[in-house]
C-alpha cells in the first residue's frame, strides 16, 4: 500500500499550506423546465490550502455536492469566481487542465463509468491524458490493487454491486494521479470494510501530499478530516476542527446533523454518569474514560433480555435458493449457494453481508424480479418458483425500495411520481390525495412544501424518500429496503428509522438490507448473514452482533453499544455479551460505576 502510494505521488511536489481552491462569493441557481431558478449555493467564500484534508457535511439539499462540482469545474458559479491552483473555472481552455487536478469520486458510481469491462474503464482517464501505455498499464494495476478490484478487472461494471462500482469509479481517479481527490458521498453504498479500506487510504493519499476533500453523511467519517465545513442552505454555516464543530449539540440537531455515534453514546451516559468527561467521539476515547470512573469489580450479571415481537406463522420462506448471474455464459457468476430463510409475518429480519455477498439478489427473489434458478421461493400463497404464479399479484403484495432510488423514479413531479401505484390500483380524488398525504408524511416530507417539486431537482437523500412513500402509498404487506438510510442526513436518517418502527409496530413485514449496524439493532430482532452467497450466520440480532470477531472477520461490524462492551471487557469488567441497546448497557453499567461511593444512578 505504501509503496503503492510512492509511486502515485512520485514527480509531484506540493508546497506547504497554498491556496490550492478558492471560493469567492460563490452564488449558484439550477435552472428549471419552468423558467424558474432554485438556488442551491449562496455567496459561498472559502479558502482550502493545499495538502489539506477537509470534510464537507450538512442536511439533504444543503448544497454539498453542488459545492463539489464547483471544485473542479463541473459547474461554474453564477456569481462569484472559484480559483483552482491558480485558474479561473470559468475559463472553459483550463477546464481539462483542472480535471487532472481536482479528481472526482461521485455518490453515484455509474455516473462515472464509461467502459465495457473493469480494467478498461480504469484506464479511460489515464488513455486521455495521452500517456504510454506501458505507462496506462502500471498505473492500472496499482489502481486496481489499493481499493481491491483486480481479481475483477475482466468483469463488466454493469455486473457488479454498488460498493464494487464505487472501487472502480475510485481507481479510474486514482490513475489519473491528482492532487486533490473530491470524495462525494464515496463510501455510502459500501460494507463497513469497504467504508474502512477508503477512509484508511484517504489517510494515506493524504499522507502523501494529497489534498482529501470528503463529502459524507457519517460524521465519523468528519472525524477524520482536519477541518469540517458544515454547510446549511447553500452558506457556511460552521467552520473549524472536529473538536470545535461536534461541541455543540443542540446546534448540530438545529443545522439537521448529529454526533458521530460514539460521541452520541457518550453524550447519553454521561447524562447517567456525570463524572464522564466531555468531548469524547470515538469507542477507545469512550473506553478509555469509562474504565476510569470509580467502579467495582463483581460478578458478571445477567444480560437484560429485551422481548423481540412475537412473529406470527412463516410468511416468507426460502429453501436451497441458488442464482448464478449471466447463467450459461462464459461470465457466469455465482450469487446464492444453497440459501434456507424463514421470515414470520409481521417480524422484522435484517441481511448482513459484506458488498458483493448475495443480499440484493435474495432480496430480489422476494418479489418475483427475479426468479429460483434452484431451490424454492414462498410469499404468503405465492410459490415463486412456479412458472405460472402471477407475479404482478406478488408485487402488490410485496414492495421493494432500491438501493439506487433513482432508478425507480420517473415522473417529473413528486407528488405525481407517488400517486402512480395507487392511481393505477384504481385509487382517485381524495382518497388519492389523503394516501399520497400519508406516504410522504410517513417518511418526512411535508404534502406541501414538496408535491410540486421537480423529481430531477432533489437531493440523493430526497429521492430516497419519494422513492420509499412510493412503496408505502401502495400498501404492502411486506417491505423489502435495500439500504433504506444511504444517502440521507443523520435528522431524516432518524426520521425514516422512526417511521419504519411505525410501520413494524402496525404488523407490517419488514426485511432490511443494511450496512448500518444501528440500525439493524434498533429495528430488527432476527439477522441473517450471507457471505459469498452462503448462509453463514443466522440468530436473535443480540447473539449475532456477540460474534464481533467473526463478523468482523466477513467484512462486517457492529453497533458502538457492542464495540463499548467489547472494549470494556477486554478492560477486565465482566459484562455481559449480546448488548445491542444504550438502555441495556446502561443498565449493565449501572451495577458497576460508583456514584458518591454507590453503585448505580
Amino acid at each position: 500500500m505504501h509503496g503503492n502510494l510512492q509511486a502515485f505521488s512520485a514527480g509531484f511536489a506540493y508546497p506547504a499550506q497554498t491556496s490550492l481552491i478558492e471560493f469567492t462569493n460563490v452564488t449558484y441557481a439550477y435552472p428549471l423546465p419552468n423558467g424558474g431558478r432554485i438556488a442551491a449555493l449562496r455567496e459561498i467564500s472559502l479558502r482550502i490550502e493545499e495538502g489539506e484534508y477537509v470534510a464537507i457535511v450538512g442536511a439533504n439539499g444543503s448544497g454539498k455536492s453542488t459545492l463539489a462540482r464547483h471544485l473542479n469545474a463541473l459547474l461554474v458559479p453564477d456569481e462569484g469566481r472559484v480559483i483552482v491552483a491558480g485558474l479561473d473555472t470559468r475559463d472553459q481552455a483550463q477546464h481539462a487542465t483542472i480535471h487532472r487536478t481536482v479528481g472526482m469520486v461521485f455518490q453515484r458510481p455509474e455516473d462515472q463509468i464509461v467502459a465495457s469491462l473493469v480494467e478498461e474503464d480504469v484506464a479511460f482517464g489515464a488513455e486521455n491524458m495521452g500517456l504510454p501505455p506501458a505507462e496506462i498499464r502500471a498505473r492500472v494495476d496499482e489502481a486496481l490493487a489499493m481499493v481491491g478490484m483486480t481479481e475483477q478487472r475482466m468483469r463488466p461494471p454493469h455486473q457488479l454491486s454498488a460498493g464494487q462500482q464505487q472501487r472502480v469509479a475510485l481507481a479510474g481517479v486514482l490513475a489519473m494521479r491528482p492532487r486533490c481527490i473530491v470524495f462525494d458521498e464515496a463510501t455510502a453504498m459500501l460494507d463497513p470494510a469497504g467504508r474502512h479500506a477508503v477512509r484508511a487510504m484517504m489517510a494515506d493519499l493524504h499522507r502523501a501530499g494529497l489534498t482529501i476533500i470528503t463529502i459524507t453523511h457519517f460524521m465519523e467519517e468528519a472525524l477524520d478530516a482536519q477541518r469540517v465545513v458544515v454547510l446549511e442552505r447553500g452558506r457556511v454555516a460552521l467552520d473549524g476542527s472536529p473538536e470545535m464543530v461536534f461541541a455543540d449539540v443542540s446546534l448540530l440537531r438545529t443545522l439537521g446533523l448529529d454526533l458521530p455515534p460514539a460521541a452520541g453514546l457518550a453524550h447519553l451516559l454521561r447524562q447517567h454518569f456525570p463524572a464522564l468527561p466531555a468531548g469524547l467521539l470515538t469507542v477507545p476515547a469512550l473506553v478509555k474514560a469509562l474504565d476510569a470512573l470509580p467502579h467495582h469489580a463483581g460478578e458478571s450479571p445477567a444480560a437484560p433480555v429485551e422481548p423481540l415481537p412475537v412473529a406470527g406463522p412463516p410468511l416468507i420462506e426460502v429453501r436451497d435458493l441458488g442464482h448464478t448471474y449471466m447463467l450459461g455464459t462464459p461470465l457466469a457468476q455465482r450469487s446464492l449457494e444453497g440459501v434456507t430463510l424463514d421470515i414470520g409475518e409481521g417480524a422484522a429480519h435484517a441481511l448482513l453481508g459484506a458488498t458483493g455477498s448475495g443480499k440484493s439478489t435474495l432480496m430480489q427473489h422476494l418479489n418475483g424480479l427475479l426468479r429460483p434458478q434452484e431451490g424454492t421461493v414462498r410469499v404468503g400463497e405465492y410459490a415463486l418458483h412456479d412458472p405460472k404464479t402471477d407475479v404482478r399479484a406478488v408485487r402488490r403484495m410485496v414492495g421493494l425500495v432500491f438501493q439506487l432510488p433513482e432508478t425507480q423514479i420517473f415522473e417529473q413531479y413528486v407528488g405525481d411520481e407517488i400517486a402512480y401505484g395507487p392511481r393505477l390500483q384504481g385509487l382517485l380524488g381524495d382518497s388519492l390525495r389523503q394516501r399520497v398525504r400519508w406516504a410522504m408524511e410517513m417518511v418526512g416530507m411535508g404534502f406541501n412544501a414538496f408535491k410540486d417539486r421537480f423529481t430531477f431537482a432533489l437531493s440523493g437523500g430526497e429521492k430516497r424518500k419519494v422513492a420509499l412513500a412510493s412503496i408505502l402509498a401502495l400498501r404492502p404487506a411486506v417491505l423489502l429496503l435495500d439500504e433504506p438510510t444511504a444517502g440521507l442526513d443523520p435528522a431524516s436518517h432518524r426520521e425514516v428509522l422512526a417511521h419504519l418502527q411505525k410501520l413494524k409496530e402496525t404488523g407490517m413485514t419488514l426485511v432490511l438490507s443494511s450496512h448500518q449496524m444501528e440500525d439493524v439493532a434498533a429495528l430488527t430482532g432476527h439477522v441473517t448473514v450471507l457471505d459469498a452467497g452462503r448462509t453463514v450466520l443466522d440468530g436473535r440480532v443480540c447473539d449475532v452482533f456477540a460474534q464481533g470477531e467473526s463478523l468482523r472477520a466477513l467484512g462486517l461490524s457492529t453497533p458502538v453499544v457492542t464495540q463499548v462492551v467489547e472494549g470494556l471487557r477486554a478492560c477486565g469488567w465482566p459484562l455481559p455479551s449480546g448488548l445491542v441497546s444504550a438502555a441495556a448497557l446502561i443498565a449493565v453499567l449501572s451495577q458497576y460505576v460508583l456514584v458518591n461511593g454507590l453503585n448505580g444512578f
